[in-house]
């Protein structure tokens, strides 16, 4: 199959497209009190499907030093509280304080309606065909 002449490689688009959602996302993020890594972490500690904190780092795709740094910045924020277990020091326990819980709800807002202006041009076809679209490029770069 050969490719269109007049258009720029796919993962140049990709990567521009990328690139200016992700900074449309932060600044929504911004508007909203909080920024896209804040926002992350949020999603993940309140869906507690993380295990330890290497786990959650590796979940959001970030070094364990990155997550560490998001959280004490969180932890000051007043956003999360943080303990050890008492059977095993090594494990350390992570949840929302209640301003936390505010700032996930606030953040979730702007997320939805990001979202919303996100597919605002498509079609549900067209959103499920986006959505299968970019699995495929993903699976093409990922190691079999």
């Amino acid at each position: 199959m050969t490719r269109p002449a007049m258009l720029p490689p796919i993962g140049l688009r990709l990567a521009r497209t990328a690139r200016v959602v992700s900074q449309a996302f932060e600044r929504a993020m911004a508007d909203a009190g909080g920024s896209a890594s804040t926002w992350q972490v949020l999603v993940l500690i309140r869906s507690q499907k993380w295990g330890n904190q290497a786990e959650m780092a590796e979940a959001l795709g970030i070094t364990g030093a990155t997550l560490t740094h998001h959280l004490n910045a969180m932890e000051s924020q007043g956003l999360v509280r943080r303990w050890r277990e008492a059977s095993n020091r090594r494990v350390q326990q992570v949840e929302l304080t209640e301003e936390g819980t505010a700032m996930f709800d606030r953040l979730r807002g702007a997320a939805v309606a990001f979202d919303d202006q996100l597919r605002s041009g498509l079609g549900d076809d067209e959103t499920a065909q986006l959505a299968e679209l970019l699995e495929k490029l993903q699976a093409g770069v990922q190691a079999p």
